[in-house]
């Protein structure tokens, strides 16, 4: 159990600690950002690692609360859509036209539970193997593999082949 976190354990972690991140806020800029945080409050909170699980791990737990802290942040200081729409008002429009088809795959991921979900977000957004995604969640590989295929069909099951939007659901 490391007394102290040095540059060998940063650049050992770092790489893995930023595509975690970057699966969960989809910009570079503020996945390399959060990063650094991350490894800020790792520093500062080193002394309550007890190593019951992978440091990896517990970086990654410190990752999510990172996160989180950002969107709470982001919900406070939301700027008005109409400055949003003047600022960049011809990117939002190709944003929009590029992100439809997974606008509606985002939609149908919803009906998933929250740990399907994460390990579908991990596995596509993030590109996580298996093996890491199964280390992120403190579970083994063969339990990612099994909870990624059974997300996949659960979304199968509830999208139309035709158009890939949401089938209609009767129980709910």
């Amino acid at each position: 159990m490391p007394d102290k976190l040095d540059s060998a354990v940063y650049n050992e972690y770092a790489g893995q600690v930023y595509k975690y991140l970057l699966s969960l806020c989809h910009n570079p800029d503020t996945a390399e950002e959060l990063t650094q945080e991350t490894f800020y409050r790792a520093v500062k909170t080193i002394k309550n690692y007890d190593g019951s699980c992978k440091l990896y791990v517990w970086l990654c737990q410190i990752a999510k609360h990172v996160w989180y802290k950002e969107l709470e942040s982001r919900k406070k200081n939301t700027q008005p859509l109409e400055d949003t729409l003047t600022d960049s008002g011809s990117d939002l429009e190709n944003d929009a036209v590029l992100r439809f088809d997974k606008m509606e795959l985002f939609k149908a991921m919803q009906s998933l539970e929250p740990i399907q979900r994460e390990v579908v977000y991990l596995r596509l957004t993030g590109e996580f193997s298996f093996k890491e995604i199964g280390d992120i969640l403190d579970k083994d590989e063969t339990w990612a593999r099994v909870t990624f295929y059974r997300a996949k069909q659960k979304l199968k099951s509830g999208m139309s082949p035709k158009d890939n939007t949401r089938k209609e659901q009767k129980n709910g």
